[in-house]
């Protein structure tokens, strides 16, 4: 260690540095989770449209008590690949909160986009409302999840 040069040293924590990030973007949740969100966003669409009152209430509690059973396991955002399992001490605290965020964020984009199409006249408002949350979570769950993790610093 004596014979290292402050530009070795640089260079070294440098690499450190960069080998630390390249893992801290290994955080997240995987790809199958976010489609499996989209479809039961899309099969609650459906249900909202077609079924009684009382089959719709049923179906979104199982669907909040499946999201909680898989979201328990994954919600730390350590393990969004089988390559990398990422350490507590990369993956910050509030990464549930964001996946928490972004659900209730959908969850009032659904509402809202609703209530528009109704408002517009188009028919089946909840269902068109449904399947476009669904899209925007499936092939953008992880993009959202990047930047709202940005955003926050986490």
């Amino acid at each position: 260690m004596t014979d290292m040069t402050p530009e070795q040293a640089r260079a070294a924590l440098a690499a450190a540095d960069r080998a630390r990030r390249d893992v801290a973007e290994e955080i997240g949740l995987p790809r199958g989770y976010w489609w499996a969100m989209a479809g039961g966003w899309l099969v609650l669409g459906l249900l909202g449209q077609f079924a009684p009152w009382w089959v719709v209430t049923v179906a979104t509690a199982l669907f909040g008590a499946g999201h909680a059973a898989v979201a328990s396991r994954l919600l730390d955002g350590r393990r969004r690949s089988s390559r990398l399992q990422v350490s507590r001490t990369v993956a910050d605290r509030r990464i549930p909160l964001i996946v928490v965020g972004i659900l209730l964020t959908a969850v009032a984009f659904t509402i809202a986009l609703a209530f528009a199409l109704q408002a517009d006249g188009a028919g089946h408002p909840s269902l068109w409302a449904a399947v476009i949350t669904a899209l925007v979570v499936g092939f953008g769950g992880p993009a959202v999840f990047t930047v709202a993790r940005r955003w926050i610093g986490a």
